[in-house]
Order: structure tokens, then C-alpha cells, then sequence
């Protein structure tokens, strides 16, 4: 069985067992309790080379518009897929990689330093709380927000962290997608737009350019 056949089913049974919905939502720290030691195994799975092709990580990256110097917070980092990849990105900034599992904690940490990248600070989340060192320019959530319990007040609480003009990037997949979470465990991009004003956010921008998911950036709404 080859790599991405492999993935294709982790993510199956993953999803059944609502623990995730995707490569970056498999190590995603907000709503259930689950373990996901073997951090070593699991990154075989998630930063398999093939996941780039339909991430687009460059391409996501370059979307956000990132100065040099930003604090970036990747929520559900798991073993840094796109944390490693933004630290190499803002080299005179700062990347919080935020997960619940203290395995993926460890891993990201033990990462950061085998790379050198010293930009990063893996973080141990609550479920209820990223537990942010600082304000951030950049939060980002990939193919975790429909794995968020009470929503509405943790989208509220998040607002807190972010700098004036701070910004929250959503990336899920989208129903229509070959991949990720059976379709009744997904969110539709409305829905979130949706919770999102209502939590006070208003969208900013929405991009089209990932084949399997939606990509949508909120500000906190202007009283």
C-alpha cells in the first residue's frame, strides 16, 4: 500500500472516530480528548511530501502576506507541518505552535531545535484555551475549526489574542471534496462565516485556490 493510500484511510478512520478531518486536523488541540502519541510515526503521515501538492503550503503562505517580523499562532500544529514553514517565513518573528497533545508538544519543540529554527515556541493548549504567550499578528486553524467545542465563546475569548489588525485565517475542507471528514462531520464555508459574525469578526478576504478546501481570513468587526 502505497503513502497516499495509507493517508487516505488514516484520515477515514480518524474522521469516524472524531478525532479529525485531515492531515493538520489529526493533530488539532481543541475540542476532544484523544492521544495521539507516536509523534514520530504520525509525522510520517502528516508531513508526507504528497500533502503539498493539494496544501499548497507556498501558496498559502504567500496569500497571508506575512512581514518579516510577524507573531504568527498555528492552532492545532501538531508536528509543524505549516508552523516550520512559517518560521522559515517571518525569520525576525515569532510562531507559536499551539496542541493539547503533550507528544505533539514535545515533537514540534524537538523539531524546532533539529532545525534550527529557533523562531518557534511549541505550546501546550487547553480545550478551551490556546494559552498564547502574546498577541499575534496571525492566527490560523488548518481543518480544525469544525473540531472546536463552543465555538462562539472560544472564537470570542480568541479575539484577545490578536494584535490591532490581527488576523484569523480558516482553512477546511470544503463538502465537495474527495478527502478529508465524512461529509456530516463538515462545515460549510457559509456556516463559518456565519459563526464567525456572530462571534465579531468580519471577512476580509476568501481565496479559491486550494483543490479540497476553502480559505477564509477574518479581522475582529469595527465597533
Amino acid at each position: 500500500m502505497n503513502r497516499s493510500s495509507l493517508l487516505k484511510i488514516v484520515l477515514i478512520l480518524l474522521s469516524c472516530a472524531g478525532l479529525s478531518a485531515g492531515p493538520a486536523a489529526a493533530q488539532s488541540p481543541q475540542t476532544h480528548q484523544h492521544s495521539f502519541g507516536g509523534a514520530e510515526q504520525w509525522a510520517q503521515i502528516f508531513d508526507d511530501p504528497k500533502r503539498d501538492a493539494w496544501q499548497k503550503p507556498h501558496e498559502v503562505i504567500q496569500a497571508l502576506a506575512l512581514k518579516p517580523d510577524a507573531v504568527i499562532a498555528d492552532i492545532g500544529s501538531g508536528t509543524g507541518y505549516f508552523s516550520a514553514r512559517f518560521a522559515n517565513m517571518v525569520p525576525k518573528g515569532r510562531v507559536y505552535g499551539v496542541d493539547t497533545e503533550p507528544d505533539m508538544v514535545k515533537y514540534l519543540a524537538e523539531r524546532a531545535k533539529r532545525e534550527g529554527l529557533k523562531n518557534i515556541t511549541a505550546v501546550t493548549g487547553a480545550p478551551g484555551d490556546a494559552r498564547l504567550p502574546e498577541k499575534a499578528d496571525l492566527i490560523i486553524m488548518v481543518d480544525v475549526f469544525h473540531h472546536i467545542a463552543d465555538r462562539a465563546r472560544y472564537l470570542k475569548k480568541l479575539q484577545g489574542s490578536l494584535k490591532p489588525g490581527g488576523r484569523l485565517a480558516i482553512i477546511d475542507f470544503r463538502m465537495d471534496s474527495p478527502d478529508g471528514p465524512p461529509k456530516s462531520a463538515r462545515i460549510t464555508p457559509d456556516r463559518v462565516k456565519t459563526e464567525l459574525k456572530g462571534a465579531g469578526y468580519a471577512l476580509i478576504q476568501e481565496h479559491a485556490f486550494l483543490p479540497n478546501q476553502y480559505f477564509l481570513i477574518f479581522q475582529p468587526a469595527k465597533l
